[in-house]
């Protein structure tokens, strides 16, 4: 509703008693309202934090509520309308409930307008203004505290982690020598010999018999000959063998010049755990025993392949090849302290392959038959493209396991050759005869390849169900 004084001059608005002057103060009190009013609002505009927002919109409320229980109502909506429409509210001489509620929504309404007012005038690059208990919907989560940690957590010393379980379960690999025949050259031969040594090192063979396939022929009774069309095979293939098992130091004294060796620089490392450098500080070394003067009952010097010499516990004959146990390693002695120790012993506490050992059979039977263990084989295990398939196959537990494989012909005919063998069907000689490569596509699979996937199949199996 518009009332005539609105519409009239200052000097003009006079009321019924004519009091000119009491008027033009009451007019210019209504200014310095509306100035400070409009001051506050500038000041809820500028301000950047939360708090300082809700402070200057709690003192605008404040101030809109005292005007409107001593001013007219035009002022109140004069005031509103500077930054939102004006609301038609009703009133009345005293504050009631509902007003208050309508009071409370404008200023709730003149929040988020000056809110939206704020964000065309700021940067993009600074923080979105927001009212107290409200935030964007893309804005990140709050960094998570540090948590404190307890000092005696940080200051208590790691718990040590278990030694690592020995094996005690053995896998022995028997293959006749007369697969050396199959080489083109002495060249070809050695490399063929080489890779099987690669093999049976790395699925951690742990021994390797060399048997004869060949009726007739004597093997214990041969010489060392050499790798040559005249010479034994199964020798060159033992001799060679024995040869990259050794560790690098020790081949000097315990290997002279052979023929058997003239292309074994040719063939590559094995690099066994047991092929250790000068400079490892491990548990176990390989050593030979050296020849000097010790006093009796002070044991042997042993060279392990170190700056300085082992003295053991034992008295050994020079030229013994010996696994030690390292006391220490201190430098401030003369010698270092060791125990001889089994050759089985790196395995067997700690879990290590060290090496294979090298046995020659006369025959198919002595290498089935003969075995280096107190306990025998408890499991033997037949190859050839004729057996059951192994992926149907489950091997059961075993302490030491045999697996055998056969020559050029494959295994039936060296059964069948050999004399002291009763039974002929391979069936009734191993407890699992295995075609360990179903499905093959090439009409022969030659020794060194059989071998590498019979390991390979097998892997999973024996080290699952290898007594420890």
């Amino acid at each position: 509703m518009k009332r005539k004084s609105d519409d009239l001059p200052i000097y003009e608005a006079v009321d019924k008693s004519g009091d000119k002057e009491g008027v033009v103060s009451k007019l210019k009190r209504r200014k310095s309202l509306k100035k400070k009013k409009r001051q506050s609002i500038l000041s809820i505009q500028s301000s950047a934090s939360t708090s300082s927002l809700t402070t200057s919109i709690a003192s605008c409320a404040d101030s809109v509520v005292s005007a409107d229980e001593n001013q007219p109502d035009n002022l109140i909506d004069r005031t509103a309308s500077i930054r939102s429409p004006p609301a038609v509210t009703p009133r009345s001489s005293s504050l009631t409930k509902n007003t208050r509620f309508f009071k409370k929504a404008r200023i709730n309404k003149l929040l988020d307008s000056l809110a939206d007012e704020g964000d065309d005038d700021t940067p993009t690059n600074t923080p979105r203004k927001m009212p107290l208990g409200k935030a964007p919907l893309d804005s990140p989560l709050p960094p998570t505290p540090p948590v404190a940690v307890p000092l005696e957590e940080t200051t208590s010393s790691p718990v040590p982690l278990p030694d690592p379980p020995g094996r005690k379960y053995t896998v022995s690999v028997a293959i006749p020598g007369s697969i050396c025949d199959n080489a083109q050259s002495p060249e070809l031969r050695s490399y063929l010999i080489g890779q099987i040594a690669r093999t049976l090192s790395i699925f951690n063979v742990d021994e390797v018999i060399v048997f004869n396939d060949k009726p007739g022929v004597n093997v214990k009774g041969t010489s060392f000959e050499g790798v040559t069309k005249k010479t034994n095979p199964n020798i060159a293939m033992l001799r060679i063998l024995q040869y990259l098992e050794t560790p690098q130091y020790l081949r000097k004294a315990l290997f002279p010049m052979h023929p058997d060796l003239k292309y074994a620089g040719l063939l590559n490392p094995l690099d066994c755990p047991h092929h250790m450098r000068s400079t490892e500080e491990a548990t176990f070394r390989e050593g030979v025993v050296v020849k000097r003067t010790i006093k009796k009952g002070k044991g042997s010097y042993v060279d392990c392949g170190i700056d300085k010499e082992v003295q053991i516990d034992k008295e050994l004959k020079p030229g013994t090849r010996v696994t030690v146990r390292m006391d220490s390693y201190k430098k401030e002695q003369k010698h270092y302290k060791g125990k001889a120790v089994s050759p089985n012993a790196p395995r067997t506490e700690l879990g290590l392959y060290w090496g294979y050992r090298v046995r020659l059979a006369d025959n198919f039977s002595a290498a089935l038959l003969e075995s280096c263990f107190r306990e025998g084989y408890d499991l033997t295990i037949g190859t050839s493209d004729t057996g059951e398939n192994i992926d149907a196959t489950n091997i059961r537990h075993f302490k030491h396991a045999l697996i055998c494989l056969g020559g050029l012909s494959g295994l039936e005919p060296v059964i069948e050759s050999d004399e002291t063998l009763k039974e002929t069907s391979p069936r009734d000689l191993f407890d699992y005869y295995l075609n360990t490569c179903p499905n093959q596509g090439s009409r022969t699979i030659r020794t060194e390849e059989a071998l590498q996937i019979t390991l390979a199949a097998l892997r999973p199996q024996l080290s699952r169900n290898g007594m420890n």
